[in-house]
């Protein structure tokens, strides 16, 4: 359980209907296994002791009692152990025949959940509040409730699960709802639902849609090989979902699913999102899960490249360029400057704001020589960045100035007594505040919009010169990390029919991200690269994601970068990143509380007005000595 993770898992074991005793032995085998997984919370199907296809034969007594037996069988197999295990079986108490969901552990029934959605069963559904005394032997009883909730906040704090019949979150308000909103943040959901060649697709696109909406992590497992075949199919689809990732799939007629669910995130965005403000709490019974201490392996995939799709990719990159041009349009429209004016330096960012701009001036109806493209020469600008800008410019259609800086830079350094030859930060923000100035004033000149192209990564580790490329009139690019930008401007090489075009973006996503600030060396070469300074950007990256969106403490995120970098980054190096960037995003707060407005691409930005916010003389100690404990 470090770090909040909760090993978990669904099982669809092999069984054969009406036959308890067989089911039974089939579910304590997949009990063992788990086991042997570090499995703590593992899941079966609807009816799973006798199969969902009995009919009316659940009206036998000799039934509904063999799957009882069956049930104490399973109860007893997990004694001395810790696994929270929900098992479906029929109930008849008090009358009346339910679908219940039995949650065992450590060699106890510790209670029964009753199906409440029944409409075209056998099964009845227990009234509103109902709680019905079940008789287990002559000295044991549980409750059959509609909610319930196994907490184990003792040992994993946060740790709360609830269950629920996928029949029941098809309801209008699902039982997940109240469990959620009373405190569970994990739902096991015992489904019944058969095989048809849309069920995969839309079941995992429910609890995904369902999980990411109220912030849960969700097992389901349905029935698998063995059930009837008279008039359906089933093959045991089992999944983990976690706050609307899928982290495992098994649908092979009898499997099961495993993965680790990350309990303090599901909390964390629920505490960010506040997701059940306003919500009343239910009354809903809570009973102490048994739950030990241990370490979690970690199986579940860690992206190295969260931001980015592993499917979709073209629809990912197409609504990024949008949301980009309908920004620029809408500022356009509202201050009726409709000529872009971009700093173009032959890197990814600028790269990618052309583009965008380019859209823009298409949607608009407007000529792209509308776009004004400045590329700015200086001291640490080598010929092979110069040249992309200006090909990207050209290919693009845009207006191109090509405007060298170098002597209003000296200048500048006689005006404030700076020795050309120190080489300090004074050297380089200079070249960056010109080149911002250039672009503002020709903004003014043309009646049009200095355009950003800074981005989200850059913000959060403040490689950006304050008044200088940190502002401008618009940023399009500040809804989007460096690995986002540097896929969409690959995305576009790849698709455009412009061969040169694509030939100088394929360059350009190659080339080193620098800001040409140093001079270059004797033979023209780049000596000044950004991820030598501030790391790599798809570290950065990882760390924005797992330390700033998801909360994770430096233990945390260098547990996941170890498993996700593995062969590519050793420890040291790692941890040395991962200090440099805590300290950055910390001490560079102040210019990103000076940003300018930008759209929100993703969802989330570190925006001053509508983003992350946070005071620009906070204090990382909390965070560096995290780091330094590593």
């Amino acid at each position: 359980m470090k770090d909040g993770f909760l090993k978990a898992a669904a099982a669809a074991p092999e069984l054969r209907v009406a036959d308890p005793e067989f089911n039974a032995g089939k579910i304590i085998e997949a009990i063992a296994g788990a086991r042997e997984k570090g499995v703590k919370l593992l899941c079966f199907p609807e009816l799973a002791l006798t199969g969902c296809t009995c009919g009316h034969l659940y009206f036998q007594r000799l039934l509904t009692d063999a799957a009882m037996e069956g049930l104490k069988r399973i109860t007893a197999s997990t004694q001395g152990s810790d696994m929270l295990v929900v098992v479906g079986l029929p109930l008849a108490a008090r009358g009346a025949l339910y679908s219940a969901a039995a949650v065992v552990c450590d060699g106890e029934i510790l209670g029964l959940t009753a199906r409440k959605n029944v409409r075209g069963t056998v099964f009845s559904a227990l009234g509103p509040g109902e709680v019905l005394e079940i008789d287990l032997d002559d000295t044991d009883y549980c409750h059959l409730e509609s909610e319930v909730i196994y907490c184990a906040y003792d040992v994993l704090d946060g740790l709360a699960v609830g269950v629920q019949f996928s029949a029941d979150r098809k309801l209008a308000v699902p039982p997940a709802a109240a469990l959620c909103a009373s405190g569970a943040t994990v739902i096991c959901e015992l489904s019944d639902e058969p095989m048809s060649v849309q069920s995969r697709r839309e079941t995992l696109a429910a609890l995904a849609v369902d999980t990411k909406r109220l912030h849960y992590g969700c097992v389901s497992a349905a029935p698998g090989k063995g059930e009837s075949s008279t008039d359906k199919s089933y093959y045991g689809l089992c999944a983990v979902v976690d706050d609307g990732e899928t982290l495992a799939v098994s649908e092979d007629g009898c499997g099961m699913a495993v993965s680790e669910f990350d309990i303090f995130n599901l909390n964390g965005a629920r505490i960010r999102e506040q997701t059940y403000a306003g919500m009343a709490r239910m009354a809903i019974s809570r009973y102490a899960w048994g739950l030990k201490r241990a370490e979690t392996e970690l199986t579940r995939r860690i992206k190295r490249e969260p931001f980015v799709p592993d499917a979709g990719l073209a629809e990912f990159a197409e609504r990024c360029l949008t949301i980009q041009a309908a920004g620029l349009i809408k500022r356009m429209q509202y201050t009726n400057c409709w000529r872009p004016v971009i700093g173009v330096s032959g890197g990814v960012d600028s790269t990618l704001v052309m583009l965008a701009c380019a859209r823009a001036m298409d949607e608009c109806g407007l000529p792209r020589s509308n776009i004004v493209a400045v590329t700015m020469p200086c001291f640490g600008t080598t010929d092979r960045t110069k040249n992309n800008a200006i090909t990207i410019a050209e290919r693009l259609g845009a207006e191109l100035r090509v405007i060298p800086i170098g002597e209003s830079v000296k200048k500048h350094f006689e005006t404030i007594g700076h020795d050309f030859g120190d080489h300090s930060v004074v050297f380089e923000n200079a070249q960056a505040r010109e080149r911002t100035m250039v672009l503002l004033d020709i903004a003014n000149k043309v009646d049009g919009l200095d355009v950003g192209t800074k981005d989200l990564s850059e913000q959060a580790d403040g490689w950006c010169t304050y008044n200088g490329d940190q502002i401008s009139n618009y940023d399009i690019n500040a809804g989007l990390t460096k690995t986002m930008v540097r896929a969409i401007v690959k995305y576009v090489s790849e698709t455009t029919e412009d061969a040169a075009l694509a030939a100088a973006l394929r360059d350009i996503w190659d080339t080193p991200v620098t800001p040409e600030l140093l001079p270059i060396g004797d033979e023209g070469e780049l000596l000044q690269k950004s991820e030598d300074s501030v790391g790599p950007y798809i570290l950065q990256d990882f760390f924005l994601y797992h330390m700033v969106m998801r909360g994770g403490s430096p233990a945390k995120v260098l547990r996941l970068a170890e498993i996700a970098f593995e062969g590519e980054f050793g420890r040291d190096t790692l941890v040395y990143w991962l200090r440099s960037y805590c300290r950055r995003f910390f001490v560079q707060q102040f210019k990103r509380s000076a940003s300018a407005d930008g759209p929100a691409a993703m969802g989330f930005t570190l925006s001053p007005r509508d983003g992350h916010k946070m005071p620009s003389d906070a204090c990382n100690a909390l965070w560096l000595s995290g780091v330094d404990a590593l």
